[in-house]
């Protein structure tokens, strides 16, 4: 396996979006969209998770901009109580020798979160563009789970500051999603990361832990934890 060219710290800006998104905290209480867009670029992404709103495409041609009444987060500042039959994944990914990295095949873990879903992927062609580039200036990673040669698991996400957002994962191997994102867990603890953002919930993401809080919570503490200086890869 190539060793991987490291990301930048501290990333870099890309250029500036002339796009103004609205503040998410004048939705109403059932609402998640705060718009709707036609591109998608770097400098709009970016713009968009400082105020605390995410892309959501449902085709190549529309790209909503969501922000949740209910945000899902994995909070960081305890030990995990990891529930057993995650626990039982990492004690078999240790027994089969899998081995984790990061930043590794990031093109390539975008590609297998698209393909994952038979009913149909958010990844779309623009968006993969985009998260790449965000990859190469050091905005977005990912974690990769291999069997030897094999990518088995894996999922990537942004990290601003103190925060990462995370956006997919997939498997091809049971329970290599679980391993990923327990080795993102650990990872984000041991580097001071304050919260992983998981957008939203679904009974995978609650099996693994995930909470609901409050859209104007999240908001609240989104500036603090974006200001911070906190290097993800490396």
């Amino acid at each position: 396996m190539t060793a991987p060219q490291l990301p930048p710290f501290p990333p870099i800006e890309p250029p500036r979006s002339t796009v103004v998104f609205p503040d998410p905290r004048r939705l109403g209480a059932g609402q998640q969209l705060v718009g709707v867009s036609r591109a998608i670029t770097p400098g709009m992404a970016l713009a968009a998770y400082r105020r605390g709103i995410f892309p959501w495409p449902v085709e190549d041609e529309v790209i909503p901009w969501a922000s949740p009444a209910e945000r899902a987060v994995f909070p960081l500042d305890q030990p995990p109580d990891w529930p057993r039959n995650v626990r039982k994944a990492i004690n078999r990914a240790r027994t089969d020798g899998l081995l984790v990295t990061v930043d590794v095949a990031f093109e390539r873990v975008m590609g297998e979160c698209a393909g994952a879903r038979p009913e149909g992927t958010w990844i779309t062609t623009d968006l993969t563009r985009t998260y790449v580039e965000l990859h190469r200036l050091g905005w977005a990673h990912s974690v990769e789970v291999w069997a030897g040669p094999d990518l088995i698991g894996g999922l990537y996400g942004m990290a601003l500051g103190a925060l990462f957002a995370g956006e997919s994962m997939f498997h091809r191997r049971t329970d290599a999603s679980k391993v990923a994102f327990v080795a993102l867990v650990d990872r984000l603890r041991a580097r001071g990361f304050e919260l992983l953002d998981a957008q939203v919930m679904n009974p995978h993401l609650e099996n693994l832990g995930c909470i609901e809080i409050p859209r104007d919570q999240y908001l609240d503490r989104l500036p603090g934890m974006a200001a911070r200086s906190v290097r993800f890869a490396g």
